[in-house]
């Protein structure tokens, strides 16, 4: 920190800020150099190591506009339409740290505080002045978005739209917030992608800053971590370079201090090092989050569970609902409805409203309604209101009204009075809450005390896309307002949505929504994957789950050690971690759940060790290529490309899974299991040389009927190796597979 500071006070004496009146301007802190013309345009942003111009040839924008939603100015709305209008900068000066800026078509003069740093510049839209002319009908104006700095950047390799930069091996460019009401954008033109930092009104139009630095790939992150630090943000970087970045997670579900020991004992057995306790597990509901009848100790028995968590060398994490309330929390169900749930829309009551009254009639026009089942909530005094349909034709009215719902009582309500229709999530258990009172604040101290009482060390900020608009503020402002109660501060975070600011919070972005055995691959490439290579854009990974756990039944095949196998490979390579749903009756009765937890371990290891060939781990990227793993002598492994033989099938009469592989001998090495039990295979007599392995290299002896064929055990992963390619090995194997007979229980 001392050296930065003397870095800064050097460079402060050195930067070029500006020059004269009428004079283009230089900003620079040394490597890099932005050009802003007099007539304030942006024509030049130079990364000074190279001398390489990043911005798109031939694109004049100006570096600053004014947006107003209709022109305010009193000649401006006699010459122009009603709807939202742009008024571009068109004259820049620089008064020592300050740009000035005035514009075209509006008398405002911007006063943006250009912060001159080693690792970035900064900018701040800090005043605004307005010229009054002396004819006409003028007056100060209403200002609604205020772009302070926009950057058509020629296109490169990689483009982090959460991040807002623009990178390639040799130069990455970037504009980012430095608080969470400043709006970061970008325009992706033909030959352009313009990155741009905004302010509003309806947000906060002042101290609202951003930014900007140029610098090589390698150093992104150490100008990430400064801006963190100069800021006060949440400490993003130090938690993606932190040694239990990437370690997977066990997601716990109905854990009581029961069954917490063989949770943690099928933890340890698949190699995660951190647990998860979901709050449901406690709590009634989200909102006050009053104990479950399964903790009758409260505090202290959750805090136990963590405590034995901790004890078996594993990192306690908490998944949470934090910005809405549950319809069965006393928040909702007391029989006086908190009146900060958010709204979707408000009417007024044009006539009065009886007791028992199964209409309503409102002076406004119903038309923004939510007409899901569960969502048609109505909030009129200390009742809540269930209605069944609208009246969009004069007199309009809510009809079919169910009176006095969530325990709330009927009552009567005067005319003119207020009906709120609740934003009720579109999971129907909730109802959002308004970012704009204090009621965010509450939860997020409860969740805080709950968190450092019991010694969480993570979280997984859940349902976090059920805010109000705008969406880009209030999706990381309350994730923000519960991650600065919790203390100490998290290791990591995961939530359902990301905005720009959620960077420095969400360090290792999401997870998705579990998917089936039968389809997991196909979701694996149609979203996780896709989601891998687009965030690590974004210096960030992914959670590659949540990955459920079923055991085969009539319904499915259930989670296979290949699909593991696969899961997993794509984690390592993209640096990710994934997460396993704890489905303990399903674990337990799983018959391969064994070869499932070694596939996990054996793969987490690889992953933690960071000893893997980049030639390898870049194999494993690709989406159609798959690989298994096979443990060896001293803790050692080896990584085998696989192709699937056996068809993913639901027919319980033929279970046998396996997968081929080319040696480098030429020979075939045939990885296969029964997936439901125990069975036996019969191989057709060849002349190639034939051996049977166990999964971590074991010889075994293969026994013959009096035919001269082979008998194959069936039941966990087995390698059988032949002397033959791949067509004529897998020829025989399927020969084989016809041959199936299950083992009954007592043999």
């Amino acid at each position: 920190m001392i050296r930065r500071q003397l870095t800064y006070l050097l460079l402060s004496a050195t930067a070029v800020l500006g020059a004269a009146a009428q004079s283009d301007i230089t900003i620079s802190n040394g490597e890099f150099s932005l050009g802003i013309s007099a007539d304030g345009l942006v024509k030049s942003l130079v990364y000074l190591p190279s001398g390489e111009e990043c911005l798109a040839p031939d694109v004049d924008i100006p570096v600053s506009v004014i947006t107003q939603y209709r022109p305010y100015d009193n000649e401006n709305f006699l010459m122009f339409p009603a709807k939202p209008r742009s008024f571009p900068s068109n004259k820049a000066t620089m008064s020592g740290d300050t740009l000035i800026l005035e514009f075209s078509d509006t008398y405002d003069i911007a006063k943006i505080k250009v912060d001159v740093r080693p690792e970035y510049i900064g900018f701040n839209f800090v005043d605004r002045d307005y010229r009054i002319e002396d004819y006409g009908v003028k007056r100060k104006t209403e200002l609604d978005e205020f772009t302070l700095l926009q950057l058509p950047l020629k296109p490169r390799e990689r483009f982090g739209e959460w991040l807002n930069i623009m990178w390639d091996d040799s130069v990455a460019v970037a504009l980012v917030g430095t608080a969470p009401t400043t709006f970061i954008d970008s325009r992706v033109e033909r030959d352009n992608t313009t990155l741009l930092a905004q302010t509003q009104t309806a947000v906060r139009l002042y101290d609202s800053g951003a930014a900007l630095f140029v610098t090589r790939p390698d150093s992104v992150l150490a100008r990430m971590d400064a801006i963190e630090e100069d800021f006060d943000m949440p400490r993003g970087v130090r938690s993606r370079l932190s040694a239990d970045y990437p370690k997977s997670y066990y997601e716990l579900r109905d854990v009581t201090l029961d069954n917490i020991d063989h949770n943690i004992d099928l933890a340890r057995q698949a190699g995660l090092q951190t647990m998860v306790v979901y709050y449901p597990d406690f709590a009634e509901a989200c909102g006050h989050f009053e104990w479950r009848p399964e903790y009758p100790r409260g505090m202290a028995d959750l805090k136990e569970i963590c405590d034995r968590i901790r004890q078996a060398g594993l990192i306690p994490g908490i998944h949470i609902h934090y910005s809405k309330m549950a319809v069965t929390d006393p928040y909702i169900n007391d029989g006086h409805p908190d009146r900060r749930g958010a709204v979707v829309s408000r009417y007024t009551l044009s006539r009065p409203v009886t007791a028992d009254a199964d209409t309503i009639y409102v002076e406004e026009l119903p038309e923004n309604v939510r007409m899901e089942d569960g969502r048609r909530l109505l909030q009129l005094d200390d009742e809540l209101i269930m209605f069944g349909d609208v009246v969009k034709q004069y007199p309009y009215a809510f009809t079919g009204c169910q009176r006095g719902v969530y325990n709330s009582v009927s009552a009567p309500h005067a005319a003119m009075s207020e009906a709120r229709h609740l934003d009720v999530d579109d999971w129907p258990l909730f109802i959002r809450v308004d970012q704009n009172t204090g009621i965010q604040r509450e939860i997020a101290e409860r969740l805080g005390k709950i968190y450092a009482d019991c010694g969480f060390r993570f979280v997984y900020f859940d349902g976090a896309e059920d805010v109000p608009m705008p969406y880009w503020y209030n999706v990381s402002r309350s994730q923000l307002e519960v991650y600065n109660a919790m203390h100490p501060a998290p290791l990591f975070a995961e939530g359902a949505q990301k905005s720009h600011y959620g960077w420095h919070i969400l360090s290792r972005g999401n997870a998705f929504d579990i998917f089936p055995p039968e389809r997991i691959r196909t979701a694996m490439k149609r979203y996780t994957l896709r989601c891998a290579r687009q965030v690590a854009c974004d210096f960030t990974s992914v959670n590659f789950g949540w990955v459920n756990y079923l055991a085969p039944s009539e319904k499915t095949i259930g989670m296979q050690p290949d699909m593991f196998d696969y899961i997993c490979s794509k984690a390592l390579a993209w640096d990710s971690p994934i997460s396993l749903v704890a489905n303990v009756p399903e674990i337990d009765r799983h018959p391969r759940t064994d070869d499932n937890l070694l596939a996990i371990n054996l793969w987490e290891t690889l992953k933690l060790d960071k000893s893997i060939d980049p030639q390898l781990k870049e194999a494993l990227r690709d989406p159609d290529r798959e690989f298994t793993i096979l443990p060896r002598k001293g803790g050692k492994v080896e990584i085998l490309e696989v192709s699937q033989l056996t068809p993913d099938s639901l027919n319980a009469s033929m279970p046998v899974r396996a997968f081929t592989s080319r040696l480098t001998d030429g020979r075939t090495a045939i990885i296969y299991w029964d997936s439901r039990g125990k069975s036996q295979l019969t191989l057709p007599p060849t002349e190639a040389k034939v051996s049977l392995q166990t999964f971590d290299g074991k010889t075994l002896k293969i026994k013959r009927d009096k035919d001269g064929n082979r008998l194959l055990p069936a039941d966990s992963r087995r390698v059988l190796v032949i002397d033959l390619p791949v067509e004529q090995a897998s020829e025989l194997f399927n020969q084989a597979i016809s041959t199936y007979k299950p083992y009954h229980i007592n043999e």
